[in-house]
């Protein structure tokens, strides 16, 4: 892990970031899960491209300044981070609200910021097909919801330690200061048309946090974007199947991009 300090921002942003491999980079950005939830993907991507995977301030026990409380604040400090490192032809790849920050990212307008991978992500206001209530479901729910196969998923508190539980509270109340109880902006999806780069969106069919008309909302409103269904995947595809989501991912990457 590298901690990467950036000013600029009032007060002073510890980043910890994990960076991984050689060649074309990727940012790679975590959901409510943690930066656990996208280690697997990480060392995959990594073989064949440098992977830095920041842990969002507040999350795993890391400082958060208490000016940086929204996902286009995160975004903000992304962009500087990749303006710190000087990386160009960037591909930002975003699972839940990691897919959130990567479409506020691309709507920066950043031209490091070369492609975006929308992974089930959060952000968009719905009403006949809204995101569940995270705040208000037990671990067994979440899997329940949140997974193809919830058996091979769940998580049981009693076997945890005290300090896992505590930092896991940690990060749902940083989930709740960046993304409110709804995990939505109301003003996203007018927002979207923005954006100007290849976007591939990525849904799980089984998914029930965020239901796949999210995913048809975001490939409908990004011009161009491309909307890819994994047929026994839920909300995190790349821990259900992994194989099929780097194969996405790499074909995304190896698709010439048009002139501007």
């Amino acid at each position: 892990m590298t901690i990467h300090s950036l000013t600029g921002f009032g007060e002073p942003v510890q980043l910890t970031v994990d960076d991984r491999g050689t060649g074309d980079p990727i940012l790679l950005l975590h959901g409510g899960a943690g930066p656990i939830s996208v280690d697997g993907l990480a060392q995959a991507l990594g073989e064949h491209h440098r992977v830095l995977t920041p842990t969002h301030p507040g999350f795993e026990d890391t400082p958060r300044p208490e000016n940086l409380t929204s996902m286009a604040d995160l975004a903000r400090r992304y962009r500087a981070l990749l303006e710190a490192l000087d990386l160009t032809d960037v591909t930002v790849v975003g699972n839940s609200i990691g897919g959130w920050i990567a479409a506020e990212l691309a709507l920066l307008g950043d031209p490091r910021v070369a492609r975006v991978v929308l992974a089930d992500a959060a952000g968009l206001d719905l009403p006949q097909t809204p995101i569940a209530d995270f705040f208000a479901l037990t671990f067994d729910q979440l899997a329940d919801l949140s997974y193809c196969r919830p058996d091979d998923f769940r998580i049981d508190p009693s076997t945890l330690s005290p300090q896992r539980l505590s930092t896991m509270d940690g990060n749902r109340a940083a989930l709740q200061t960046y993304g409110g109880t709804a995990m939505t902006d109301p003003h996203l999806l007018d927002r979207l048309p923005a954006i100007a780069v290849p976007t591939l969106v990525v849904w799980g069919e089984c998914d029930r946090m965020i239901p796949v008309a999210h995913g048809h909302a975001f490939a409908s409103a990004i011009p161009g974007a491309r909307l890819e269904l994994i047929e026994n995947a839920g909300h995190l595809p790349q821990l259900e199947t992994p194989k099929h989501f780097v194969e996405l991912v790499e074909d995304f990457l190896d698709t010439p991009r048009e002139a501007d």
